[in-house]
């Protein structure tokens, strides 16, 4: 998959240096994925949830920080919207990303 944005996982672990390492590993595991479908990318991810209009929720790190991510199979791409701890997840607004 290609992913779009990692200077959005960057900023984060700059302010968070304890997400490096999971933040890290879900960038690797997403970039190496090859997903047709949201069954392939719950094989990778089982935590992960849809929520409608191409937006999935992955918990990072045990839970402790998200990512919000479009992902548009048909053409590979998986396009960063959100990446936040837990408690900064609670206050997004879905509708706006």
């Amino acid at each position: 998959m290609r992913v779009i944005s990692k200077k959005a996982i960057n900023a984060f672990i700059e302010i968070h240096p304890n997400s490096t390492d999971p933040m890290l590993r879900w960038y690797i595991l997403t970039k190496e994925a090859t997903w047709a479908n949201f069954g392939e990318l719950k094989s990778t991810f089982p935590a992960s949830d849809a929520v409608g209009n191409g937006l999935y929720i992955f918990d990072v790190g045990g839970n402790k920080y998200r990512i919000i991510a479009r992902v548009i199979f048909p053409a590979s791409l998986v396009y960063i919207r959100f990446v936040g701890t837990h408690q900064q997840y609670d206050k997004v607004d879905l509708s706006e990303l």
